[in-house]
């Protein structure tokens, strides 16, 4: 997840791909998983495995370019670490956002549907905020530790998080700022109404913020033990 040695251009188109085919996925899949099933948790499958195989995927291949934040709340955490300039930082996030559009128009357009909608989920209230600031948490922290102790695994264990976070959260995962705003120009099974954006944005951030914070000092590197020279 961390930068290497691309230019910035570069590394913002990798970035809004990477989140426009993270969020196609997401909405293409709750489509599809929509058509061929009534039933809600196989719908909900069918949206989950998509999404956690596809993060693998696209951190897997684009991490070595940009770092695959894929994800604002992960792009601000990497700033606060200074892993990341703040003018880069800035335009990551707009790429990320503008790639997560046009994902969900893409996913539109792949199955007929009209391009421009805007979502009538209602997707609100406490519980829906706690579920996203835990997702939120869980993921920077999968991502820190992973970094930490086993960097190779990092897009697996991503993935792997994602996955399971779908269905352990109330929100089912959203866990990302630029993936909510996208969703919410989807009036499907992926769809978030945009009034509900602020409180998911907001839960999100502070999912994040935590996160970072709590890492600091869990993953902190250990001070050697003191040694005491004895009295000649």
């Amino acid at each position: 997840m961390s930068i290497v040695a691309f230019d910035l251009s570069r590394r913002l188109v990798a970035e809004a791909l990477g989140t426009a085919i993270l969020v196609a996925t997401v909405v293409g899949s709750g489509i599809m998983a929509d058509r061929l099933s009534e039933d809600a948790a196989v719908s909900l499958l069918g949206n989950t495995l998509p999404t956690g195989a596809i993060l693998v995927v696209l951190i897997t291949i684009l991490g070595p370019i940009s770092g695959a934040h894929f994800n604002p709340a992960v792009t601000l955490v990497f700033a606060l670490r200074r892993d990341i300039e703040v003018n880069a930082a800035l335009a990551y996030i707009a790429a990320q956002v503008a790639g997560g559009i046009a994902g969900t128009f893409l996913a539109h357009a792949m199955f007929d549907l009209p391009i421009l909608q805007l979502s009538a989920t209602a997707r609100t209230g406490t519980g829906q905020w706690i579920a996203e600031a835990v997702a939120a948490f869980g993921l920077v922290f999968a991502i820190l530790a992973g970094l930490r102790f086993r960097p190779d695994a990092t897009p697996w264990l991503v993935g792997l998080y994602i996955t399971a976070a779908y269905w352990f959260t109330a929100s089912t995962s959203f866990a990302n700022p630029a993936v909510a705003i996208a969703r919410a120009f989807s009036n499907t099974f992926a769809g978030i109404r945009p009034v509900d954006l602020p409180g998911f944005i907001a839960a999100e951030l502070f999912g994040a913020l935590l996160a970072v914070a709590f890492a600091g000092w869990l993953l902190a590197e250990p001070k050697p033990p003191t040694t005491f020279k004895a009295a000649e």
